[in-house]
């Protein structure tokens, strides 16, 4: 099995967010693909088959498979129209999980529409804003996943230190911890991601969780098109434009390596 290693929402190599994706003839059994994601340890490794004229795709962490991720798709849409399995002037349908979702270029950058995330006001859990490291929350809502913490000052989610053990035992939710960007910043919104549920402390920069920022920073900031800065230690750029019950990410993909995985090691 061949794998293409590419890092989403980013120009530039090793930054942004990898994730390996695998163009197969048709999908491997779920535990297969479950010790290929395991074995390459990224926040997900996505698995790419054709599906009449267009493509099924399936997303696995290290330890589950997961109903929507952006940058997988992103990456998966970027090794297709790369390593010509597609043409590069075709827009691409991908069916999964969470439905069927569009990929498009746009100069260099890949479009992608997603089912857009819609928040309610919520009571954190007792203890959540602790385990993230703040004293208090400016505002806090669900989108019936993921708990949205919104605080003040764009600093205090730059250098939050979570207790991913506390995390977990208080909720099974992701959580992502925003704050509007400073006037200096070319972007409109900052934000991280934590995920222990599923196997992954901290998102690098995660698209699925944009498709609830996007609409939230669009509605607090007035405007049509929003970008976000997920500052992990890695760092990626998303550009939202919020379509109702949509969303449209925006970014960037670059290819740091191929992998291939002996046949053996499949079978087995």
């Amino acid at each position: 099995m061949h794998l293409v290693q590419v890092d989403a929402f980013t120009t530039h190599p090793f930054s942004g967010n990898p994730a390996a994706v695998a163009v197969v003839d048709s999908m491997p059994d779920d535990a297969t693909m479950q010790q290929i994601a395991r074995e390459m340890n990224l926040s997900e490794t996505a698995f790419v088959t054709p599906s009449g004229e267009d493509w099924a795709l399936r997303w696995f962490t290290p330890t589950a498979e997961v109903e929507l991720c952006g940058h997988a798709t992103l990456a998966s849409a970027h090794v297709l129209w790369t390593d010509q399995h597609a043409s590069q002037t075709d827009d691409l349908t991908f069916e999964t999980r969470s439905g069927s979702l569009h990929c498009r270029r746009i100069e260099d950058a890949i479009a992608v529409d997603f089912p857009a995330g819609i928040t309610e006001p919520a009571e954190a859990p007792n203890g959540l804003l602790d385990a993230i490291g703040l004293s208090d929350a400016y505002e806090v809502h669900h989108d019936g996943s993921r708990w949205l913490v919104h605080v003040d000052d764009p600093d205090s989610v730059r250098f939050a230190r979570p207790m991913f053990s506390d995390i977990l035992r208080i909720t099974r939710d992701k959580v992502m911890l925003t704050a509007a960007a400073t006037n200096d910043d070319p972007y409109d919104f900052v934000s991280r991601f934590f995920a222990p549920s599923v196997g992954v402390n901290e998102d690098p920069v995660t698209g699925s969780a944009h498709c609830t920022l996007g609409p939230y920073w669009s509605r607090v900031l007035g405007k049509d098109e929003v970008t976000g800065y997920q500052c992990s230690a890695r760092g990626g750029t998303v550009v939202v434009r919020p379509m109702g019950e949509r969303v449209e990410l925006r970014g960037n993909a670059v290819t740091v390596c191929h992998i291939d995985i002996m046949a053996s090691a499949v079978a087995s």
